[in-house]
């Protein structure tokens, strides 16, 4: 059985920016343009060590697929509120058929593609990261540099402590839609090694085709 706290905890910033692990991909079945199969195939035609697709709120894709791939970690990404702060967490590892896990997915399809009602979670996220461990997983702060967040270290914090495993460090962070950024990469792993917390990345893909993940070091502009 894979432990996915080591394997993950494991990858390095090279492997995500050399585009060998991509770890917050998205698919039709939730609000992506790419489809399920098709991802793992171009992941394994690039050369890809690892990936991960994150629909949000459901794991359909896993279970309508049957798909089962040494390159793929399981995940989906939740919608969660903390405190005022809206929030993206990720889930890696987990089993979509265990029990705990269950009440927190989407029970029907605008829960995974309609910002509106995203926007309206009513899940837990000190029982939701409960039941992501129960689970088998590990919880991580998706792109928490686009958070309307008045602190990222109060956050990390206070997450921490709620039973946060991760956060995604190497990610893409542009401008939230082309205007405003609120925080710095460096900011969010300055913290993330505060609270010794897992640094993870990918492209946040809702595109059709596999991507590089193009960190950017220096904070440019879109």
């Amino acid at each position: 059985m894979v432990n996915y706290r080591e394997l993950i905890s494991s990858f390095t910033e090279e492997e995500y920016e050399h585009n060998l692990i991509n770890l917050h991909i998205h698919t039709t079945h939730s609000d992506g343009a790419a489809d399920f199969k098709d991802i793992v195939k171009q992941a394994q035609d690039k050369g890809y060590k690892y990936i991960a697709i994150s629909d949000h709120n459901t794991m359909s894709g896993y279970i309508e697929t049957g798909i089962k791939s040494d390159i793929l970690i399981p995940a989906v990404e939740f919608d969660v509120w903390c405190g005022y702060v809206f929030c993206h967490l990720l889930a890696y590892g987990i089993d979509h058929n265990h029990a705990a896990i269950k009440p927190f997915l989407a029970k029907h399809r605008y829960e995974t593609n309609r910002n509106l009602i995203r926007l309206l979670p009513t899940r837990n996220l000190k029982k939701l990261i409960a039941a992501i461990h129960e689970a088998g997983g590990i919880a991580v702060l998706a792109h928490p540099a686009c958070y309307w967040a008045l602190s990222l270290d109060r956050l990390f914090g206070k997450m921490k402590k709620l039973g946060l495993d991760g956060v995604e460090v190497y990610y893409p962070y542009g401008r939230l839609r082309g205007i405003i950024k609120f925080h710095k990469r460096e900011h969010v792993e300055r913290y993330a090694d505060k609270y010794g917390l897992i640094k993870t990345g990918g492209t946040d893909l809702h595109k059709e085709i596999l991507e590089p993940i193009k960190l950017k070091k220096h904070h440019t502009k879109h």
